[in-house]
């Protein structure tokens, strides 16, 4: 049995939205691949602490603000390593590489650099995934009040949406469906239903989020580009990775009118269950934009929201950065 190595990676960000590679060097496995940087983890050493020192050495920056984000395994033919993935924040310096062949700023969209290290490249999808959900309620507010909202966030930068219409009649689900994927596709958002592959499919959405009895009982993923699932402890968390699905949603944090009388996780406990997984999970429950940092520093890729996502204007801009964007 292969001894488990344990490295530290750093997805190092810049305001554009786009993220720093390194190309392997000869002489050492898989020359010419690109890699997220960073490097093993010494005896005595956290993940973070490794990746603050590999930083330094390998770049000549200093990291001072990590978010903990995703930890994926792969089993290499010299070695089985457990990668620690953290999202660089911020940092100071100026990028002088030590041990690449060469460095590239990339956008995971447009990806122009190849082949990338094998355990790396599930990575790209997951930072295509937004920050921000917004999950609709037109069965308690109105579908044209619903449809309103959707387009003044949209406006604001809002680029991923669930339409969760539990009330709604059949056909009225699925016109209300098919509109909101008209207007998220126009502003370039990605749409997933809730609970419903059938209806997904016909109206063109991106893909579909699994209640969390739908996750606990399948037997495999469903066959569309993007899948999620809503979780409620590790042992869910745990079945969406095993499915290999792209995120997960996890509440709630604080107490909320869909669920009364629950008390909410706490980031600690959000941090406690959502810890080294392979996918993204958002966090879920009584947040608003306010909350972002506050999710991240937990390990959240980001936040979802029925209610606290539609409040957004275009004067508070939601959307994360792209390479579109310039730079």
């Amino acid at each position: 049995m292969k001894k488990i190595v344990d490295v530290a990676a750093g997805v190092i960000t810049r305001a554009d939205g786009s993220f720093l590679l390194g190309q392997r060097a000869p002489g050492t496995f898989y020359p010419g691949y690109w890699e997220f940087p960073g490097g093993k983890v010494e005896p005595g050493e956290t993940p973070a602490a490794a990746l603050v020192r590999e930083l330094d050495e390998e770049l000549g920056i200093r990291a001072h603000t990590l978010y903990p984000w995703l930890m994926r395994e792969h089993h290499y033919e010299h070695a089985h390593v457990r990668l620690h993935f953290f999202e660089v924040a911020a940092w100071s310096g100026e990028v002088n590489d030590h041990v690449h062949s060469a460095l590239a700023w990339q956008c995971a969209d447009a990806l122009a650099v190849g082949p990338m290290l094998p355990a790396n490249g599930p990575i790209l999808k997951a930072l295509c995934l937004p920050r921000r959900m917004g999950i609709t309620h037109a069965g308690e507010i109105g579908v044209e009040a619903q449809l309103a909202a959707l387009d003044a966030a949209l406006a604001a930068g809002l680029r991923l949406v669930q339409v969760r219409e539990p009330v709604l009649s059949a056909p009225a689900r699925e016109s209300f469906a098919a509109a909101v994927v008209r207007r998220a596709h126009a502003a370039g958002a990605l749409v997933v239903v809730n609970g419903d592959v059938a209806l997904a499919q016909c109206c063109g959405a991106d893909g579909v989020h699994l209640p969390a009895h739908q996750l606990t009982a399948l037997t495999q993923r469903p066959a569309l580009p993007w899948v999620g699932a809503s979780c409620h402890g590790r042992d869910e968390l745990l079945r969406a990775a095993e499915l290999g699905l792209d995120y997960a949603l996890l509440g709630a944090v604080r107490p909320t009118p869909t669920h009364p009388g629950r008390s909410g996780l706490g980031w600690e406990g959000f941090a406690r269950l959502a810890a080294a997984l392979p996918m993204p999970v958002l966090a879920l429950g009584g947040l608003g934009d306010a909350d972002m940092a506050a999710a991240r520093a937990a390990g959240a890729h980001g936040i979802a929201g029925i209610r606290g996502m539609w409040q957004l204007s275009a004067s508070a801009p939601c959307r994360t950065p792209s390479c579109a964007d310039g730079a």
